[in-house]
């Protein structure tokens, strides 16, 4: 393999498909209450109560949901945002 770390690395990120769809994943964790969960989904992804509260719950029963998809910059955007909340977010590329 030739190159550098950062060279390969490089190489990655400027061969990656623009087209393709990711996804950020809000996983379960023991310390954040279920209403302040529903409440996040409320504030940042500007969902309605009922759709928040369902999220939420599929995050608490599932140990994981999805929240939004789109580009990877975006999805990044909001991973960083769900740990700023002080939740546990991750990107997947979309199937």
């Amino acid at each position: 393999m030739s190159g550098t770390v950062l060279e390969r690395e490089l190489e990655q990120v400027t061969t990656r498909d623009p087209l393709k769809e990711w996804q950020v994943v809000v996983h379960d964790d023991p310390v954040n209450l279920m209403n302040y969960v529903t409440w996040v989904f409320m504030d940042h992804f500007r969902l309605p109560k009922d759709e928040a509260h369902a999220k939420m719950l599929e995050v608490h029963n599932s140990g994981r949901a999805v929240l939004d998809h789109g580009n990877r910059e975006h999805m990044e955007r909001h991973a960083a945002a769900m740990q700023r909340y002080g939740l546990w977010a991750t990107i997947e590329e979309m199937p």
